[in-house]
């Protein structure tokens, strides 16, 4: 049995983090705050985790969350680009500070492995596709700058004080557990709660955009595969599908799934915003042995399904 510590334990990503922790029987603790994450995420597993209630900003706190983990999965941040662009300062402070107190506290308490949630974000808007991690990043917000900072100091704190840590690039996750009701809230489970609800969903843009969706499991099975994979650290991978879709695609699939047409609204697109994305995911796969589990339309259907539950 190992012991993971996983910030930001309650959210999203997190919490299924935790959930496949829980099912292989190890022994599980959790650092959040709750500014983002949910307690009722965690409910089922409540019993058999450790709840630290605790913030990334707050160094003793970090610290002591740390003491005897084997390993850490850094999931714990403020996410969205358009909260970044609106509050930059808190986005700093927790994402590039908290990050930083994580490492740090990792190499004091002597924990074996760090693995951080970077973002596709950090490769910024250039036309080339797809992106591959040795391209020169060029971040188009503050939440991306943020992250690749991130990345800087993951690699650092490998290359001057030896600790084992990896930066995985997650390219627009999605899945159960997102949380719809969020003003930052990714475009998948907006588009799904305003069908469900028998509103016009919303494109920011033209509707041509693309990314390259990739379903929470996937991320679950890269994390734990980068925690224990020999040549893993001190690198960057980018963790996706490596297809991708426009929203407008999104849309068509989700009409197909849900049985109805959808016609969007377009509206004016948002500032820092990514026109196109895919990744190149041959170094997960070289390094890791990583590989997607759950096709884009399979985690499309267990979206619908679970936020149809939550609302129902």
């Amino acid at each position: 049995m190992a012991s993971y510590l996983v910030t930001g334990g309650a959210g999203f990503i997190g919490s299924h983090l935790v959930a496949e922790l829980v099912a292989r029987g190890e022994r599980v603790r959790v650092l959040d705050n709750f500014a983002t994450g949910h307690r009722e995420n965690l409910a089922a597993w409540r019993d058999r985790i450790e709840l630290v209630e605790g913030d990334l900003r707050e160094y003793q706190a970090v610290l002591a969350a740390a003491q005897g983990m084997d390993c850490v999965l850094h999931q714990g941040a403020l996410p969205s680009v358009q909260r970044s662009v609106d509050d930059p300062l808190t986005s700093h402070q927790v994402n590039v500070d908290g990050t930083v107190h994580v490492l740090e506290a990792a190499r004091q308490a002597g924990v074996r492995r760090v693995v951080y949630a970077s973002s596709s974000s950090v490769y910024g808007d250039k036309p080339t596709l797809p992106k591959e991690e040795g391209m020169t990043p060029a971040p188009k917000s503050p939440y991306a700058v943020s992250k690749l900072a991130g990345e800087y100091y993951v690699q650092t704190y490998h290359q001057v004080f030896g600790l084992e840590a990896v930066a995985l690039r997650y390219f627009n996750v999605f899945g159960p557990r997102q949380d719809p009701k969020s003003h930052y809230a990714g475009v998948m489970p907006r588009f799904v709660t305003a069908l469900l609800a028998g509103e016009t969903p919303v494109i920011f843009g033209d509707g041509l955009q693309s990314r390259d969706f990739t379903y929470v499991a996937n991320v679950v099975s890269a994390n734990l595969l980068a925690a224990t994979a020999p040549e893993a650290p001190g690198k960057v991978m980018n963790i996706a599908c490596g297809e991708r879709r426009s929203l407008l695609e999104v849309l068509a699939v989700l009409g197909r799934i849900m049985g109805r047409p959808v016609a969007p609204e377009f509206r004016e697109e948002r500032r820092g915003d990514v026109k196109h994305s895919l990744a190149d995911i041959s170094r997960a796969r070289r390094y890791l042995g990583y590989a997607p589990q759950v096709s884009f339309e399979e985690g499309m259907r267990e979206t619908v399904a679970w936020i149809s539950g939550a609302s129902g």
